[in-house]
């Protein structure tokens, strides 16, 4: 009997949901001990291929083999047994209990006999332990997994998911969250998989990663297959062009915003909580769009969040519009023409079991009531103007948010602050999880808002996109302010040392 060529096949996939055809006849193959990339605009269906393949949906037709054998993937806990294993973007720790009692969560080893059966601990440690050795990672198993970095616990998922004896990992968005030695710590571990006959589908934006660790490359544009490719064969223009359908000529919009008078001053900024940020000043001037650069632990989410009212404030002091204002609460900063576009979307963004209509209309509430009524056609048409001035891809304004691609959403939660009619946004990551197709129109959305005089500040971990998208760039290390520099004339150098230029 010949050894199939491929570990892993799926012939004729189709799924469609109510109104999307998310999935059109997408076949994709992959071979042992390789990284396949699947890549795609949001929307293009990757994700709803892997969740068909991990058992959380049942494809409509088509087939899944391995090794040449059909398998029945009626849940996840069969994609399991079949050693296929998934790592989310957004990762869910049970963050009290110990590294080893996540990694065997509802398998844990037992000794003892009939009812008198217990955990066995010692064994679970040793396990847990061997796993570690096997794969170089240097973490103890009794360990609280909620006092360890993002990087460890992707660690952590990329060992249980060996614990199962996989065959096939899928790994989608592995690097959002790492920095640049945690990137090089996965690639790492992947060519170890690799080494031991893994395969690996792995699910990303960013060119620079696919063309440096894969193998091969799928891609898939609206619901379909476009083609499959060996890496060595591409560059990062051909595959934009093969995602989006085009040649995508420009990264960034061309911008015609002037920067004003400063409209908000932020004086000695300091968190309560050590080691958080302190003593921040910085200016903001009408129609500017100031950048916020930092490596992870720069403390930028926790100032933006403190300017909004979600985190407290030891000392400090605000100017708006030249006057004192203080922001004790998020309803404060609505109040005061501020809004806040929040770092994971689908964590402290959208609604998901609420459609599309709901989560654009949902911060501006008061609008639509009319003693003790709701006008609910004032809501479809602000909703209807907000679809359509967004370009927001979707079936229906009834449609449930979450079956609209990350794009999508994040055009929707934009949607939703422009409504309370703001002054100054507060964007943090914006475009994170996002295709390039749809950063461009984000991007442009940023650009058209500073012209019209809106005053934006943007946190991004993307150096490209604070370079071509900031007038000025504030970076921050380690809750300090480092230093303020032109959009216009700053380099990757520049930031880069400001950065990683600790302070006392």
């Amino acid at each position: 009997m010949t050894t199939p060529q491929y570990l892993l096949e799926m012939d004729g996939i189709s799924k469609e949901f109510p109104g999307v055809k998310a999935l059109d006849n997408v076949s994709l193959n992959v071979r042992a001990g390789t990284v396949h990339a699947l890549m795609g605009e949001n929307g293009a269906g990757k994700s709803t291929l892997m969740k068909c393949l991990f058992g959380m949906y049942a494809p409509d037709s088509g087939e899944i083999r391995m090794n040449g054998e059909k398998l029945s993937l009626p849940d996840s806990r069969a994609a399991l047994n079949c050693g296929i294993t998934m790592i989310h973007q957004e990762l869910h720790p049970v963050p009290r209990r110990s590294v080893m009692e996540n990694i065997w969560l509802g398998r844990f080893p037992l000794r003892g006999i009939g009812p008198l059966r217990f955990v066995d601990g010692r064994r679970m440690y040793s396990d847990t332990e061997k796993l570690f050795q096997d794969l170089d990672m240097d973490i103890k198993p009794d360990t609280i997994i909620g006092d360890l970095s993002v990087s460890k616990i992707q660690s952590i998922e990329i060992a249980k998911a060996v614990s199962f004896n996989a065959k096939v990992i899928i790994m989608d968005e592995p690097t959002s969250s790492l920095t640049g030695n945690e990137v090089e710590q996965l690639f790492r571990i992947i060519q170890d998989l690799k080494r031991r006959g893994v395969a690996i589908i792995y699910i990303s934006h960013k060119m620079e990663e696919i063309l440096r660790i894969s193998d091969d490359v799928t891609i898939m544009r609206d619901g379909r297959k476009i083609g499959t490719w060996e890496a060595s064969e591409l560059t990062t223009d051909l595959i934009i062009s093969r995602m989006v359908g085009r040649d995508l000529t420009q990264r960034f919009p061309d911008r015609s915003n002037h920067p004003g008078d400063v409209l908000l001053r932020v004086e000695g900024f300091t968190s309560p909580i050590p080691k958080s940020f302190r003593d921040v000043s910085f200016d903001l001037r009408q129609g500017e769009i100031l950048g916020i650069g930092g490596l992870v632990g720069a403390q930028r989410t926790e100032l933006i969040e403190a300017l909004f009212g979600l985190r407290t404030v030891e000392s400090g002091r605000l100017t708006l519009r030249g006057k004192p204002v203080r922001i004790r609460r998020p309803v404060d900063a609505i109040r005061h023409r501020m809004a806040l576009l929040t770092e994971e979307r689908r964590v402290t963004g959208i609604f998901p079991v609420l459609s599309v209509l709901e989560n654009t209309v949902i911060a501006n509430q008061k609008r639509y009531e009319n003693y003790g009524w709701i006008d609910d056609a004032k809501r479809r048409e602000d909703t209807d103007r907000s679809i359509g001035r967004l370009s927001v891809k979707t079936p229906s304004m009834k449609t449930l948010i979450r079956y609209l691609s990350g794009g999508n959403q994040q055009k929707v939660l934009l949607a939703r602050w422009l409504l309370t009619q703001p002054d100054i946004l507060l964007l943090d990551e914006p475009t994170r999880g996002i295709d390039v197709g749809a950063k461009f129109e984000i991007y442009s959305i940023i650009a058209e808002l500073a012209a019209q005089g809106k005053s934006i500040i943007m946190i991004s971990s993307e150096m490209p996109e604070l370079l071509g998208m900031s007038d000025r760039i504030m970076v921050m290390c380690e809750g300090r302010l480092t230093g303020i520099v032109d959009g216009n004339t700053a380099t990757e150098e520049q930031i880069m040392r400001l950065a990683a230029q600790h302070t006392t």
